[in-house]
């Protein structure tokens, strides 16, 4: 049957115009350009001229646990890896309500405002029971999302350490190639999170709130010590006055440690991100940070150690899921927790018997 013949039989059903065959044509045509998946060379190319859209999918890629994207992923990082490093690392952290988002949206509208492409890496508390993530960034950023020089990416933090996504490091290396110059990360905020965050950023920003009770966390010596600056966000209205006392409070503070490895000083601010207030000060200062470690030659010195932290970091990663994903470990474990639940052995022997099986 020829292609008019068939096109004559399909007009002949009762009910079915020519319109609707060509529309039907028109669907199946777009359906099978959508099924067609760009290789790892394309994604690389589209990637390195900017394309969103390849960004997007490189990203998925890297977070999936399928094999075989892994084996992808780990491709295209290496074909971006020459064209990383080009950027300013922030992390951004603080408790929940001290208004993260809106800080980051403002921060990141005044970054964009003077030449800058930002690409902001939100990291989405995961529940520990449905383990479902809200992802509810980019309806809390709403002008940011839609600045054509932005990038906003919310990933669920999964079960990974402190809650960072497994792969934020590989993320921001893609970013980096994409072209964005700036990349913020925030971090889930509940007190776990930092250290991981740390040990991925340049610059580590501190988020406070002021009348609320949260200036007294400035004492515990674990965030403080590692922040970079401290911002006291709200600092308006009614707020103001007791967000000035608490930037005597936090200055103090941090004059009771040690000076850091870069030698840097970290800062007090005050800001309103509601009222974008203080925020190009914020940037002028994270500024004077990098200048200072370039200066002193601790900026590279830093991310060369923080890659030697990430390549320990993604052995053990290895090393546990080959162990949990190994048959005969995953039917051993099933009979140690039946027996743990019977009483009849020990966590501590149970996993001294498992490890036994890979020796």
């Amino acid at each position: 049957m020829t292609k008019k013949s068939k096109s004559s039989a399909l007009h002949n059903i009762e009910g079915v115009s020519q319109s609707e065959i060509t529309n039907a044509s028109s669907i199946t045509k777009i359906q099978q350009k959508r099924k067609a998946k760009p290789s790892t060379q394309e994604l690389i190319a589209q990637i390195l001229k900017g394309n969103i859209t390849a960004l997007s999918r490189a990203i998925t890629l890297i977070e999936s646990s399928n094999s075989k994207h892994l084996q992808q992923a780990s491709d295209i990082i290496k074909g971006c890896l020459q064209h990383t490093n080009a950027s300013v690392r922030i992390g951004i952290t603080g408790v929940p309500g001290v208004g993260k988002s809106t800080f980051i949206e403002a921060f990141g509208m005044h970054l964009t405002s003077i030449g800058k492409k930002v690409a902001v890496l939100a990291v989405d508390p995961s529940s520990s029971l449905s383990k479902g993530s809200i992802l509810g960034d980019k309806t809390r950023m709403e002008d940011l999302v839609k600045n054509e020089n932005a990038f906003i990416r919310p990933s669920p933090s999964g079960t990974s350490l402190g809650g960072v996504a497994r792969k934020t490091r590989e993320t921001i290396m893609l970013c980096e190639a994409a072209g964005f110059d700036t990349i913020l990360i925030e971090t889930v905020g509940v007190g776990q999170s930092e250290t991981a965050v740390h040990s991925m950023v340049d610059f580590f920003l501190l988020l406070k709130l002021a009348g609320a009770g949260d200036e007294l966390q400035g004492i515990k010596r674990g965030i403080i010590e590692m922040a970079d600056a401290i911002a006291i966000n709200k600092a308006d209205g009614d707020n103001l006055k007791a967000a000035k006392l608490a930037k005597v409070e936090f200055n103090r503070a941090l004059h009771l440690y040690p000076l850091k490895d870069s030698e840097w000083q970290p800062k007090v601010m005050l800001c309103s991100a509601l009222k974008h207030e203080g925020i190009e000060d914020i940037w002028v200062m994270i500024q004077s940070y990098v200048a200072h470690s370039k200066a002193n030659h601790y900026f590279d010195y830093n991310r060369k150690e923080q890659s030697k932290f990430w390549l320990i970091q993604t052995i053990e990663d290895r090393l546990k899921s080959r162990f949990f994903n190994h048959p005969e470990i995953k039917e051993a474990l099933k009979t140690q927790l039946q027996l743990i639940e019977d009483g009849k052995t020990t966590p501590f022997v149970a996993a001294e018997y498992l490890l036994s099986l890979k020796n």
